[in-house]
């Protein structure tokens, strides 16, 4: 998932990637941060208002993207459980016609035998038989086999009931599932038009003003203290979660990934936690409900940082006032301040 952050380094996604601080982007941050004096260096040139407005557009480029980017991942593991079930309704159904099929054939075969004995009232059949007592005996197996052809009746009906039920399900849950995947294809190009625009305004920024905004994006807040010093992991897990955390250090950002060649922030700390043998939700929404919450103060390493009122970036606590996380398009797994946005919970898992 992307961050509000600005990339260190050119590329947000791999249809989008374009080359940085080319002649053409010149002229594009001439055109539209205010051409440079001849005699000046560009590199020397304070900000204009136009490159700040442009900065502040690529926070919220970015913070629009990830907030996609969520709803991406959700939409896509509800569509991955979707058809699970799907998956196990089919199944059903198909087992369920199969019985049917073998309960018809029983039914077939003692109606054939019915069919064969004549059918004889069985009053008639006593007056005309020799031996009373081995009619009687016949008689008796008969009314059994009449009433297990009723019980099989009766199977027969319920099982054509419950296959109709199954067939229901199996129907509105491929609808919901169609539905997901339109969802999913939806947040993906609404994360490609926002990080391809971030881009292009980055693009227009000269290196100075890129450098400058890096530095801005990445310092700590004031209403963001750390956790105790020299804290140990809370738990085993968390330790070992941690350490895949670090193992994971440099390698890319690429969003609706969650490893191990590359991470969105949600898909980070989903694969470091599978790796210490716990389960995470896929989105960083879910994750921040996946435990225990504590203040800030007391974060531990291996604790979630959530960002933001609606959690849409997360990351994991390293201790002494850092976070491991993935921070957008372009960026590798790295390690900045707890305090490089708001944060909106610490979750202990």
């Amino acid at each position: 998932m992307v961050s509000h952050r600005r990339p260190s380094q050119p590329g947000l996604t791999h249809s989008a990637r374009t080359t940085v601080l080319t002649a053409a982007a010149a002229a594009t941050a001439a055109a539209a941060l205010g051409a440079v004096p001849a005699s000046a260096d560009p590199h020397d040139t304070p900000r204009t208002p136009s490159s700040r407005s442009a900065q502040t557009r690529v926070d919220r480029l970015f913070a629009e993207a990830e907030r996609s980017t969520e709803k991406f991942n959700e939409a896509g593991e509800r569509a991955g459980e979707l058809r699970r079930v799907v998956a196990r309704t089919q199944d059903g159904v198909a087992r369920g016609q199969e019985r049917i099929n073998r309960m018809r054939q029983a039914l077939g075969s003692v109606a054939g035998a019915q069919y064969r004995s004549g059918g004889v009232d069985p009053t008639l059949d006593l007056l005309l038989s020799s031996d009373p007592d081995t009619y009687l005996a016949r008689a008796e197996a008969l009314q059994r086999i009449g009433e297990h052809q009723h019980g099989v009746l009766r199977d027969f009906q319920r099982v054509r009931r419950d296959l109709a039920q199954q067939r229901a399900e199996a129907a509105r849950a491929l609808a919901e599932l169609e539905r997901s995947r339109a969802a999913v294809g939806r947040h993906k190009r609404a994360v490609e038009r926002r990080l391809t625009e971030a881009q292009r305004l980055l693009n227009s920024l000269t290196a100075r003003e890129r450098e400058r905004y890096d530095r801005a994006s990445r310092a700590r807040r004031d209403d963001a203290p750390p956790g105790p010093a020299g804290a140990a992991p809370a738990s085993s897990r968390a330790a070992a979660a941690l350490r895949a955390a670090r193992g994971a250090v440099g390698r890319p950002y690429v969003w609706g990934a969650n490893g191990p060649a590359g991470f969105d922030c949600s898909g980070l700390t989903q694969w470091a936690y599978g790796q210490a043998g716990v389960g995470l939700p896929r989105t960083s929404q879910a994750q921040r409900g996946a435990g225990r919450r504590v203040a800030l103060a007391d974060a531990r390493p291996g604790d979630l940082v959530a960002y933001r009122d609606d959690a849409s970036h997360i990351g994991m606590y390293a201790g002494n006032g850092q976070v491991v996380h993935a921070p957008y398009p372009g960026a590798a797994v790295r390690y900045d301040p707890v305090g490089m946005m708001p944060v909106s919970s610490v979750t202990r898992v």
